[in-house]
């Protein structure tokens, strides 16, 4: 997904196989979106799309959602051709698509202890601005995958993330799969993570990697210095 209409324009997210949208307008090659799940917003090119109705759009998003657990896999099409799939991939679509798949499957909602075992797939993925896949991920697109996966929809940012859930005072008070918010010197949240428990962070900087944590923010052993200054703990569920 692309700010505007053009290869050459900033990617601000990214779709994955199964992903579903609305069209808001179309410009030459490329169409205006919001997404069915989240309602971001973006241009995509229109040759890796294909029409379906609203009701089969909603179906697919949220009754027999069901998402790929491996980090590559892959569809068979009607034509006998494979498409490869990476980690998050909607493969409820498959019904509606005409394509067969017969890997590894997690659906429904599953219990918050299940977040963990989510995020470590995850580990040492370079990090991308607008990316969601193991390939290339930012900080809120790793938590969003990581939720999503798991049977909840959190929004695209982190500025959108921090304005769920129930506001904890302290670190010692959250559980595995809280998330952390960290802002700039304007006081705009910029940075999420996800803690761990026992003062320790997974986030995505540079890579998704795991940092210590403590009231003043994300320290880096590596650097000894504090990369990202704390502001809010939540917890969502």
């Amino acid at each position: 997904m692309r700010n505007e209409n053009s290869h050459k324009s900033e990617l601000i997210s990214q779709l994955l196989y199964g992903d579903c949208f609305k069209v808001i307008s179309k410009k030459n090659e490329w169409l205006q979106i919001a997404t069915i799940t989240d309602d971001y917003s973006g241009w995509i090119d229109y040759k890796q799309t294909q029409l379906i109705t609203k009701s089969e759009a909603e179906d697919i998003s949220f009754t027999i959602n069901s998402y790929s657990s491996s980090l590559v896999d892959y569809i068979e099409t009607f034509e006998n051709k494979l498409i490869s799939l990476v980690l998050g991939s909607n493969v409820g679509a498959t019904k509606f698509l005409g394509h067969g798949f017969k890997g590894s499957i997690i659906k429904g909602k599953k219990p918050k202890s299940n977040l963990l075992k989510t995020a470590s797939l995850y580990l040492h993925s370079p990090y991308l601005w607008g990316g969601k896949t193991p390939m290339g991920i930012d900080c809120s697109g790793l938590t969003q995958m990581i939720y999503r996966i798991n049977g909840y929809n959190i929004p695209r940012d982190a500025a959108q993330q921090v304005k769920l859930g129930e506001t904890l005072s302290f670190i010692d008070e959250s559980e595995v799969g809280d998330l952390a918010f960290f802002d700039d010197e304007d006081d705009n949240i910029t940075h999420v993570g996800l803690l761990l428990g026992n003062n320790y962070i997974l986030h995505a900087h540079g890579e998704v990697r795991i940092d210590r944590i403590d009231q003043t923010g994300i320290y880096n052993v590596k650097t000894k210095r504090h990369s990202h200054n704390l502001r809010i703990i939540k917890k969502l569920i």
